[in-house]
């Protein structure tokens, strides 16, 4: 009886142990916000790519959408946090990491658009002016300085949250779409900043939509279960 006892609790902790390792290598959320992200980021670029390489215009910004997207955003962080009935450790860790990359995107765009504008207006001050001539006609024109190659850096961004979720969770899509960004961001080093716009539009689809979208069905199977 002693053995049958000591038998039954070790395969009871082997049990528990191995319930455990289960939940830490997977990933098991219910993908809405990475699909959600990942369509507004994949739209914004591909139609910024396609505006400027078909010279066409939609008549405003596309990359508001993704701005826009922080309302559904939130409603869906509410509904999921209501949903959800116990937060482990490492969860409540990931989460504070894609909370700093939300802070720090919307940082990193918020820089894009100030620094050149106040660069600016520090050389006017000064009473000086840059002027850009125009090599075919010789005329000169008003040069805004501007951040060569941005959409590059945003490249590294998308990369940091994906890849750490993906080792973390060892869920393989994310570690692949993290990998995938620090590539595109190389290629972008060497691109026009319309490709980088395009790289930008691709690494969306990867980083993102595409894992979400095995998340989302992973947790459909889990629910019907």
């Amino acid at each position: 009886m002693e053995e049958q006892a000591q038998l039954t609790e070790k395969e009871s902790l082997d049990l528990i142990a191995q319930m455990i390792r289960k939940a830490k290598s997977s990933f098991h959320e219910s993908g809405t916000s990475a699909i959600l992200w990942g369509s507004v980021v994949a739209l914004a670029g591909l139609i910024n790519f396609a505006e400027e390489n078909w010279n066409f215009s939609i008549g405003f910004d596309i990359w508001l959408i993704v701005l826009a997207a922080l309302i559904p955003q939130i409603f869906i962080s509410v509904k999921e946090r209501k949903n959800r009935k116990a937060i482990a450790h490492d969860s409540t860790f990931m989460n504070a990491i894609w909370l700093v990359y939300g802070i720090s995107i919307f940082a990193l765009l918020f820089y894009f658009n100030i620094v050149p504008w106040m660069t600016d207006r520090e050389i006017k001050e000064a009473g000086n002016e840059l002027l850009i001539r125009n090599i075919h006609t010789g005329s000169l024109e008003h040069f805004t300085p501007n951040i060569f190659s941005h959409f590059s850096l945003l490249l590294i961004l998308y990369a940091i949250p994906t890849l750490a979720t993906g080792l973390g969770f060892k869920f393989r899509p994310m570690l692949l779409g993290g990998i995938l960004c620090y590539v595109f961001f190389v290629t972008s080093c060497f691109t026009s900043t319309k490709w980088d716009m395009g790289l930008n539009g691709l690494a969306g689809i990867f980083n993102w939509l595409v894992p979400g979208l095995i998340l989302r069905g992973r947790y459909l199977k889990g629910k019907s279960c």
